[in-house]
């Protein structure tokens, strides 16, 4: 799935905001600045500041790179099932010709 922004607008923003940070009373009033400057919603920036933080290790979380690596294994995993599923299909199925008697 494509992402709707950009990540050089993503960092661009997050530099807005710690740039910001000094003339507003909280973080997220800073956030809310940058995102109505940017005509971005503030939970979008939000969202990407605290993934930031556990991409970095400063937060604890899954990081971005872990959780592409999940989204791939449990697609893989999908994958791998269905395919078991066929060849246990296919299986029953030549098993069920291999017991029938033959007419010559």
């Amino acid at each position: 799935m494509p992402r709707q922004y950009p990540q050089q607008f993503r960092e661009r923003a997050l530099r807005m905001v710690e740039e910001s940070l000094p003339e507003h009373e909280t973080e997220f009033a800073a956030m809310k600045k940058v995102a109505t400057k940017l005509g971005i919603s503030p939970e979008a920036i939000r969202r990407w500041k605290r993934q930031s933080e556990v991409d970095s290790g400063l937060r604890p979380g899954l990081s971005a790179q872990e959780h592409d690596e999940i989204r791939r294994l449990r697609r893989e995993n999908a994958e791998l099932r269905r395919a078991n599923e066929i060849l246990k299909s296919a299986s029953a199925f030549f098993a069920a010709e291999l017991d029938r008697p033959t007419t010559k």
